[in-house]
């Protein structure tokens, strides 16, 4: 953009979708389970998103962290004294624990004689002790133990990918994630004692045999009591089991819900918090063990992002939907933490479409401006690839519709939320097997008219940037524009730059390393098409990224220009994205703008 538009654009007034972005906005607090009216959570009222603490009996509120490249992740010790948070460098992801008191004063190290690393879970005592997961490239996944005043003792180790999983009520016993067998889309549980020997293994992958994953949702809240929580996949989809890891015995609640059921304990342990999730929305259900029973938790159509029970058994959630803002309410009425200053403007809703893929039935969601079709339209692709777009409020995708185009997003195979087999489906064919889906969507918009064929924008971040790229490649006459941010550009190289777990992740999806199986990653490298793009291409990069290195996306970028196409590029300093809101604004300004000039 020149300079006199850029100029222009300070002293107009702000359109809707830069206040969507500066809006005030809050996560779902986090309460300290032995003294619940300490909260903490994540705002980006200074313009970056940080941590703050929030004492419920006073009212008060305080900044907790103050970075340049923001802070989000953080956590209560269980009686409220520190806060716990993690301090990388740049966005980097690498670096250590801090912990501040809950009431305000200096940053000290939280867990000295752990060197710095990636974070691989984190669980908090009553005593004071820690459970530290962490990986580096050189030692893979390891796991420490640090006793009140004591030194940390490493209790785990092994190269594929773990973390810590929960630590139990009475702080003795610690459920770990591994995939040990070396799937790491499908992991396996053990749970040992604080010096690391083994208790209970639960293992639904035989030994990485089968694809059927594990996931920790914590042990009871209840001192001696050794249940743990489970998530599982036996019947082809997410549900939650309740395993007693001293007698091995199993309790399967058959909670007969469609799609994919998550679940926290109520604070006495009498019951369990579901949060269900299909076709892309949410809903809320409480289960009670006395009674075998569901009883549906009212709420309105839409997403929950976060849900917490109470210590009263009132429910606090973090709710959205495309049309309408994220905000905390409780089933005990109101709104639970409302950030001052101005709301977020509204958007237009989402209208779901069904279509017929090569895998089967695809779901996509659809925003439609204003005014007659054929409109010209963003495929805005989501990132994972292990994730799902939802019925949520999103400021990039309500940015585009303000301009006047229509915005299709596709939870194409290799989605969650839509079954086992849909999520595991891409192996081998990686990349590939997305953009058959997204071909399909593709066709559909254009047939019926949603769509202007010559004004087709592919965009999406992380993995939809990845995807963004091999479509260019592979489907070069598809598309108009192409805009790729903090993408994998060249999968050979990303994958011996990226961080351990992210290899570990490729492994899996590939079936293999880049010198094991060369021609999966060179079928699934945007690199290998590189020269068959015609679209215009926009890139933006974070000089820091461990899960989508630079150099990586250097390799690319140097291809395109050898041959002359058009392109740009914009590398900012940051990891893989920014939690700085007016560093947002000019990504998604400089994407509206390339779009612009170059559909024109």
């Amino acid at each position: 953009m020149t300079e006199k538009n850029d100029h222009e654009s300070h002293n107009a007034p702000a359109p809707d979708w830069e206040k969507r972005f500066r809006a005030p906005r809050v996560s779902l607090p986090e309460w300290a389970e032995d003294a619940p009216d300490r909260s903490l959570f994540v705002s980006n009222a200074t313009g970056t998103y940080e941590l703050y603490a929030w004492d419920r009996a006073t009212g008060a509120q305080r900044q907790v962290t103050d970075r340049p490249n923001g802070t989000t992740d953080g956590v209560l010790t269980p009686d409220g004294r520190w806060i716990w948070w993690f301090s990388d460098t740049d966005g980097d992801e690498f670096g250590v624990w801090k912990r501040q008191p809950f009431g305000g004063g200096d940053d000290e190290p939280a867990t000295p004689g752990i060197e710095a690393a990636y974070p691989g879970g984190l669980a908090l005592g009553r005593d004071g002790t820690a459970v530290v997961g962490c990986s580096t490239d050189e030692d893979g996944s390891t796991i420490h133990v640090q006793p009140p005043g004591g030194t940390p003792v490493e209790i785990y180790r092994h190269r594929e990918s773990a973390g810590v999983g929960d630590l139990s009520h009475d702080g003795t016993l610690v459920a770990v994630e591994h995939t040990e067998h070396g799937d790491a889309m499908h992991s396996a549980l053990r749970v040992v004692r604080l010096d690391g020997t083994t208790v209970a293994e639960l293992d639904d992958t035989k030994g990485g045999e089968l694809e059927l994953g594990l996931s920790v949702l914590g042990f009871a809240p209840v001192d001696g009591d050794t249940r743990l929580l489970v998530g599982h996949q036996r019947r082809g989809r997410w549900e939650p089991i309740v395993w007693d890891v001293t007698s091995g015995e199993e309790t399967d609640l058959a909670i007969e819900l469609p799609g994919d059921v998550s679940a926290e304990w109520y604070p006495d342990g009498s019951a369990l918090l579901i949060v269900h999730s299909f076709d892309a929305r949410s809903e809320l259900w409480r289960y009670d063990f006395a009674r075998r029973e569901l009883t549906a938790v009212e709420m309105p159509a839409g997403t929950v992002s976060g849900a917490t029970a109470r210590p009263d058994g009132s429910v606090e959630y973090l709710w959205s939907s495309a049309a309408h803002p994220p905000v905390v309410r409780s089933t005990s009425g109101g709104v639970v933490l409302d950030p001052p200053g101005a709301k977020a403007p509204e958007s237009v809703p989402v209208t779901d479409v069904w279509v017929e893929g090569p895998g089967g039935r695809i779901h996509a969601l659809v925003q439609r401006p204003a005014g007659e079709g054929p409109f010209p339209t963003v495929f805005e692709i989501h990132g994972g690839p292990t994730a799902h777009d939802r019925d949520s409020f999103t400021a990039g995708p309500a940015a585009w519709v303000d301009h006047g185009y229509a915005v299709v997003r596709v939870n194409y195979r290799g989605s969650t939320g839509y079954g086992r087999e849909w999520t595991d489906a891409l192996k081998h064919r990686v990349g590939l097997i997305e953009l058959e889906d997204i071909a399909a969507v593709r066709e559909w918009a254009v047939t019926s008219r949603l769509a202007d064929p010559s004004k087709l924008v592919l965009s999406g971040g992380s993995w939809g940037g990845y995807l963004t790229l091999l479509g260019l490649g592979t489907q070069p006459d598809a598309w108009a524009v192409g805009l790729a941010a903090v993408p994998v550009a060249d999968y050979v190289t990303a994958y011996h730059d990226e961080m351990e777990a992210l290899k570990s992740m490729d492994r899996t999806l590939l079936g293999g390393t880049p010198e094991e199986v060369p021609e999966r990653y060179e079928a699934s490298s945007p690199l290998t098409y590189v020269d068959e793009v015609r679209a215009p291409v926009y890139i933006s990069a974070g000089l820091n990224d461990p899960r989508c290195p630079i150099q990586q996306v250097e390799n690319y970028v140097n291809r395109l220009a050898a041959r002359g196409a058009t392109h740009e590029v914009y590398r900012y300093d940051a990891g893989h994205g920014s939690l700085v809101v007016e560093e947002r604004i000019k990504q998604v300004r400089l994407e509206l703008d390339f779009a612009e000039r170059h559909l024109a």
